[in-house]
């Protein structure tokens, strides 16, 4: 092989790397972080309304104090 060609060979395999990787949807972009991150907050919230809600809160002392009191 000439220097030419392994030139020729090296330039093309660089542009299909290239290519590939542009086409690749490898992460997430900032956008999506920032959605994701909200999602999961919002998520957390509504979960610490519940667990600290009477109701709940009343059940798990029951429920503890069932079990700390077995025989």
């Amino acid at each position: 092989m000439t220097e030419v060609m392994v030139a020729r060979i090296g330039a093309g395999w660089l542009r299909q790397a290239a290519r590939r990787r542009s086409r690749s949807d490898a992460g997430m972009t900032t956008a999506e972080y920032a959605v994701g991150t909200l999602g999961a907050c919002a998520l957390a919230a509504g979960l610490y309304k519940v667990v600290t809600s009477a109701a709940v809160m009343g059940a798990l002392t029951e429920t503890l104090e069932r079990a700390l009191h077995a025989t």
